[in-house]
């Protein structure tokens, strides 16, 4: 799958219900019929939808952990606690379930923002203060992590 793109401000009704933007409905298209994984994230407040056949690809890696190590044990226990399979309905939205929302501290406004190969959602306050630069220096993370990357022959990272 491709790079999903974009970061989208949206609002979840009393239901749990939240209407996908179109531009992410369009780059999910080959994904709808499959459906999605909806989870907590490992490090922060939010929740990440996983087209299935991104969700099929964490569980091989995952699978290839030995289950007779404890600690692999307890990190598949909470990795996948939580977890929901979800569609997207004809109208373009998807159910949250409570628990998930609780979460995740979701109540009616919501950013959904797209990280690689998955879909962030975020509650719109938490989100604001996670991508806050006076909490983290960008740059100096930016350098700490892609600094040293050069894979192109051209030198051009």
């Amino acid at each position: 799958m491709d790079a999903i793109i974009g970061t989208y401000e949206c609002k979840v009704d009393a239901k749990g219900r939240l209407l996908l933007p179109v531009p992410f409905k369009k780059q999910l298209s080959a994904s709808l019929q499959d459906g999605f994984v909806l989870k907590r994230s490992v490090f922060q407040p939010c929740l990440e939808l996983y087209p299935m056949a991104e969700w099929n690809l964490m569980m091989q890696k995952i699978n290839k952990l030995n289950r007779f190590v404890k600690k692999n044990n307890d990190f598949i226990r909470r990795f996948t606690a939580g977890v929901k399979t979800v569609e997207i309905d004809n109208l373009g939205r998807l159910l949250v379930s409570k628990d998930l929302m609780t979460f995740a501290s979701i109540s009616k406004d919501v950013v959904l923002s797209s990280a690689v190969n998955i879909i962030e959602i975020w509650d719109k306050d938490l989100y604001e203060k996670a991508i806050d630069d006076t909490v983290v220096d960008f740059a100096d993370l930016a350098e700490e992590v892609m600094g040293n990357i050069n894979d192109e022959e051209d030198g051009i990272s």
